[in-house]
């Protein structure tokens, strides 16, 4: 079994300004917004421009923030925060929930075609294969905190992979199962999915190469939109059952997880919306 590197989440700290790996995983997410989007633009046939692309990261940043955080609060911890309303505003201590974000970025988008008189899905399918590779970043830095970890896993699987951080729900789990008890005491810790490195590559790496060739083609105004959505909820349904679901939580109806839930109207919602775009006698496009 490895043992998870114990990185301090600080990269340094200068008196009482810390620069963090969390923090850093989001800005390289915001830097390969905006280098993969100038390749957009620049491979041509896109009604956008390298100003345009600015001001829609602006955009980007305010509803991945605020619609992270939100959704955090809203769909895993809300009793906590209603009790503690205002930890709500220490974001530096994590909690981000994607689908949140996901539907921040959404309301942004919104706005920002609104006011740049540009249809939604046009700005919808420009932004979708620029976002992966920003997603990859965020779950090596959840690695690097050594949170989100997996589910306990098979001793001498080459993969299993200890995680100090997980020493209560160690301790939880092997309560009831002689097999981890004993684990628990040779080794100190249980093996885990590192799955945030699942994630990393199935979400980030595996979406970015799909949706980014996809793009490549002129295709129906609104179907690149629709590959990122069905493919990050796949990636993250198949994700979820290697994940440690939350504490607070656990598994919900049928055996799975908040994030299982979230993620399946995202997948019924991309297909059905492929297949609608597809029918459409819109004219192709390359966003």
């Amino acid at each position: 079994m490895m043992i998870h590197p114990q990185f301090s989440p600080e990269i340094f700290s200068i008196g009482p300004l810390a620069v963090r790996w969390y923090a850093l995983s989001y800005i390289l997410a915001f830097v390969l917004f905006i280098a993969l989007g100038r390749r957009r633009i620049a491979q041509g046939n896109s009604v956008f421009t390298k100003e345009m692309l600015d001001d829609l990261l602006t955009y980007g940043v305010f509803g991945v923030i605020l619609g992270g955080r939100i959704g955090y609060v809203l769909f895993y911890k809300l009793s906590y925060y209603m009790e503690n309303p205002g930890d709500i505003l220490k974001v530096w201590e994590g909690g981000m929930s994607f689908h949140g974000g996901f539907l921040g970025v959404l309301a942004a988008m919104w706005l920002f075609g609104r006011r740049k008189h540009i249809g939604f899905w046009r700005v919808a399918d420009f932004v979708a294969p620029l976002v992966p590779l920003g997603l990859a970043s965020g779950r090596i830095g959840n690695f690097i905190n050594g949170e989100l970890w997996g589910r306990i896993t098979d001793i001498n699987a080459f993969w299993a992979m200890g995680f100090p951080q997980a020493h209560y729900e160690d301790a939880a789990a092997a309560a009831n199962n002689p097999q981890w008890s004993e684990w628990l005491l040779q080794y100190g810790m249980l093996p885990r999915h590192p799955s945030q490195l699942y994630q990393f590559a199935l979400e980030g790496v595996c979406l970015f190469v799909i949706v980014w060739l996809f793009s490549k083609k002129p295709r129906p105004v609104g179907q690149v939109s629709m590959v990122f959505l069905a493919g990050y909820g796949i990636f993250r349904f198949i994700a979820e059952f290697a994940r440690q679901p939350d504490d607070y939580l656990g598994l919900l109806t049928l055996g799975l997880s908040m994030g299982q839930w979230l993620s399946t109207p995202m997948i019924l919602l991309g297909i059905i919306g492929f297949v609608y775009f597809g029918k459409r006698n819109q004219p192709l496009h390359s966003a």
